[in-house]
């Protein structure tokens, strides 16, 4: 970086929130997706201000910046694709405050998801959103990507509770949109356009969450198909019977075998699929909906049911669900994981969909995922330095993304666009579509100063290429 660049630098940030050595750099460069790249310098904000005029200094120098969390991203979201400088927003200063009265936690970027969980259910309440990472990654990262994990089927998404923040702009100002009231419609609804943004909107510095009641109660099933299919019927058997579980998930045979193979949990590895479910609410209702729930798993072939009967036995069903990442790892060096969603009705549909791809083109594609709102995860383990089968991950990928958005279905349900599907935009949104994004995106930030080479394809570009 130019010396003197450097120096206006260094005169907002303390020298040990400045890294430029290469170790630090390197590590900065990845994230839980695909693909390294390496930025210029690291910086670690303290405060909104210093975060501001950094802004302004690289407008003024047309200086790319990325925003960065627990980088747990798996679209690519905040790699420094252009260079530039990296904003690790992972030390800026935690501050967690729930306020019961008025059912709202106020919270940094920093502060991990998990946390705000803990904190809420401590005093009754219950913060909804709960990605797989929740217990590593930050709210900051889970809002601008829109992550919500399996609730989202009964609670909504992450856009849904957050109701309020504090954000710098791609200019450098230090604005706030919404705030603590529920009900708020004055002007355009800048938080919602913010929330999923992808760091190209702004830098979030603190957020509003709302939060709900606890429920009282819950109870989880576990239930072992010996065809996919027939676990995708039981899902949408399930939802047009009137009953509305928290979370519907979805393994097929290969992680299955896979989790059993990393920490045995005692899982049918013979069965092609199981299904998570779990209900909340009152007592008198969770018992009759779980039992519900298990006669019409039964009825659509089920090969057997487990009710857990204590929070052991609950926990132990969900840990083999939270296990299925890290054991797949284990199938190969690379993984390449997407989030492909779908009307739920289509499920079935989707399912046979990615049978064949894994047929055509032969290759380990393991399926899990939020089955209950359609939010389903197939991931393709390979190994980058094989270059011949990479070839056929890519055709794969743009299958998988064509199959979904053929059923009516979207390119992303909650791990957002980053750099691996940005070529396939046009397929979901139409050329017009995407270009009332850009015109936003422009108006915002006319500099692209802010998380360029994210979420809009570069001219030309109609495939991800993984080589």
């Amino acid at each position: 970086m130019d010396p003197k660049i450097l120096r206006e630098i260094e005169a907002i940030f303390p020298g040990d929130r400045i890294l430029t050595g290469l170790g630090d750099r390197y590590t900065y460069g990845f994230d839980a997706s695909f693909g390294q790249y390496l930025p210029e310098l690291v910086v670690q904000p303290q405060t909104a201000e210093q975060i501001a005029r950094l802004v302004r200094l690289a407008n003024k120098h047309l200086i790319p910046l990325y925003p960065r969390g627990s980088a747990t991203s798996l679209s690519g979201g905040p790699l420094p694709v252009k260079g530039g400088i990296v904003i690790d927003m992972s030390q800026y200063p935690k501050r967690l405050e729930v306020d019961r009265e008025n059912l709202l936690a106020v919270v940094t970027p920093s502060v991990i998801t998990a946390e705000i969980h803990r904190e809420a259910e401590a005093v009754g309440l219950f913060y909804p959103p709960d990605p797989s990472s929740s217990h590593v990654s930050t709210i900051g990262g889970n809002l601008l990507e829109n992550s919500s994990g399996p609730r989202g089927l009964k609670y909504g998404t992450t856009k849904e509770y957050v109701i309020g923040m504090e954000v710098v702009t791609p200019t450098g100002e230090v604005i706030r949109v919404g705030g603590k009231t529920v009900k708020n419609v004055t002007g355009y609804d800048l938080t919602r356009l913010i929330v999923g943004s992808e760091g190209t909107l702004g830098i979030v510095t603190e957020a509003i969450l709302r939060l709900i009641p606890k429920p009282p109660a819950r109870r989880t099933l576990l239930a072992h198909f010996p065809r996919l299919k027939d676990a995708g019927c039981a899902v949408t058997r399930i939802l047009s019977s009137g009953i509305l579980p928290a979370a519907m998930e979805l393994m097929d045979n290969a992680c299955i075998r896979a989790v059993e193979s990393y920490r045995p949990h005692g899982l049918p590895t013979d069965a092609e699929a199981i299904l998570i479910i779990e209900v909340d609410g009152h007592p008198l209702a969770v018992d009759e909906e779980i039992h519900r729930c298990k006669e019409l798993c039964l009825l659509q072939g089920a090969g057997g049911c487990r009710v857990a009967e204590s929070e052991e036995e609950r926990e132990k069903i969900w840990m083999s669900r939270k296990m299925v990442s890290p054991a797949i790892t284990r199938l190969g060096p690379t993984k390449i994981s997407e989030d492909a969603t779908v009307p739920r009705e289509k499920i079935p549909e989707m399912m046979e969909h990615l049978k064949r791809i894994r047929e055509k083109y032969r290759l380990q594609l393991v399926v899990f995922g939020h089955a209950g709102d359609g939010n389903l995860h197939p991931n393709i383990i390979t190994d980058e330095r094989n270059r011949e089968e990479m070839e056929r991950v890519e055709k794969a990928v743009g299958e998988i993304f064509e199959a979904a958005v053929s059923l009516g279905g979207t390119l992303s349900g909650e791990h957002g666009i980053g750099i691996l599907k940005a070529p396939y935009m046009e397929m979901e949104l139409g050329r017009e579509g995407v270009m009332m994004m850009k015109k936003i995106k422009e108006a915002w930030d006319p500099n692209n100063i802010l998380n360029p080479g994210k979420i809009f394809p570069a001219p030309g570009q109609t495939k991800v290429v993984l080589r």
